[in-house]
């Protein structure tokens, strides 16, 4: 059977909410957290896995950053390249799945953020990814994740959910943690007018502590940690996990 995150008609569907026009406006605040966490020379090339359409990629790239935006959606990649050649940016828009995505030692800081990261079902697969990360970054570079942490999903976690998008459209989320709270599943129903949509996805939650050692173990150190892109603290009033790493200097 075909992992939700294979399923081209899934990332369709949810772009108008995931990619809206607030969260394009979000980015903007994002990128400036993402700078002051980072602190890359001015022109670094960074690399923003699982870039989707571009919403943090694009901003970065306007800014003078040599950008290269990887996703496996190939929507999301066509859409990022034309958004590029419309506004001139020498942006390398790539097709791969972040599993396969290496290039030895060409950036000087790598991006992974909105809760790209533990999906697969074999942990040593999310493990190859990190790896990956490490040895496409030079000596010294830097690495940003983002993501929804395990210790901020416990406080906040709520089973049954309901939003309204932008165009009316009822989005419904049904969510169970399973797995001894290593895993999370959710059921996403769209309802528009006559229309129900459904899907059902799943993945890994890390905590602070687990995204940090699965990190360290592939090479990484200097760890910080932050309750959100804004520098904020991970602390019982975080809203998201944010961990800051860096490659050894050789």
């Amino acid at each position: 059977m075909q992992p939700w995150y294979e399923d081209e008609s899934f990332w369709a569907t949810w772009a108008p909410d995931m990619f809206s026009e607030k969260a394009h406006v979000r980015a903007l605040g994002e990128v400036e957290g993402i700078l002051a966490l980072l602190k890359p020379t001015e022109g670094a090339a960074v690399l923003d896995l699982c870039c989707g359409p571009g919403r943090i990629t694009l901003p970065l790239a306007r800014l003078g950053y040599r950008m290269t935006g990887v996703d496996r959606t190939e929507a999301y990649v066509a859409t990022l390249a034309e958004a590029a050649e419309a506004e001139h940016l020498p942006i390398d828009a790539v097709q791969a799945d972040m599993r396969e995505f290496l290039r030895p030692q060409a950036f000087d800081a790598a991006l992974n953020v909105f809760t790209s990261f533990g999906y697969f079902e074999d942990q040593e697969e999310d493990r190859l990814v990190a790896r990956n990360l490490f040895a496409s970054l030079r000596p010294g570079g830097g690495l940003v994740m983002e993501m929804m942490g395990k210790e901020v999903l416990a406080r906040i976690f709520d089973p049954r959910r309901w939003k309204r998008l932008d165009d009316g459209t009822i989005r419904l989320e049904e969510t169970e943690v399973t797995r001894a709270w290593t895993w999370i599943r959710t059921r996403w129903i769209l309802l528009r007018e006559a229309e129900r949509t459904e899907y059902v996805l799943e993945h890994r939650i890390y905590s602070a502590a687990e995204l940090c050692a699965l990190l360290a173990d592939v090479g990484f150190a200097d760890f910080e940690v932050y309750g959100g892109l804004d520098g904020s603290p991970y602390d019982h009033e975080a809203k998201r996990l944010v961990v800051v790493a860096r490659k050894p200097e050789e």
